[in-house]
């Protein structure tokens, strides 16, 4: 079976400051950006990597979802409990001074986790975490 990630979603408020995170900072190319009813979907990224994307879309969108349900949703995306992403970097250090440098929210400096990986936490504008592990 040939079976490969394609897109993964995470939500995002803020569709400017979600392309000035993923594209301007990380270095993500934009795939794709669709306007819908005053809503935006952008679909990013890594260079060389053409088939494998992420879409950045209007949080608590699916419909039958309560007015309740919405604000947890919310909540949590705040906690960076709600999406979550791991990416990788050839240069750990290097990507953490870039984040740091552009006043990222920094959940964990570059670390040897117990479990042999070392890694990074940060979150994106829309409060997802995002750990970043060193590429070996």
């Amino acid at each position: 079976m040939d079976l490969s990630i394609h897109a993964s979603f995470l939500p995002q408020t803020d569709p400017e400051a979600a392309l000035a995170f993923y594209r301007d900072l990380l270095g993500f190319e934009v795939r794709n950006d669709v306007g819908y009813n005053g809503l935006r979907w952008i679909t990013v990224g890594p260079a060389g990597q053409p088939d494998t994307s992420i879409v950045l879309h209007p949080p608590a969108i699916t419909p039958g979802i309560t007015e309740d349900e919405r604000r947890t949703i919310t909540e949590m995306m705040a906690k960076g409990t709600f999406g979550m992403l791991i990416l990788a970097a050839a240069d750990l250090d290097a990507m953490f001074a870039r984040l740091q440098a552009a006043d990222a929210e920094i959940v964990e400096e570059p670390t040897l986790q117990p479990y042999g990986v070392r890694d990074c936490a940060v979150r994106d504008p829309a409060g997802n975490l995002l750990r970043i592990q060193e590429r070996r």
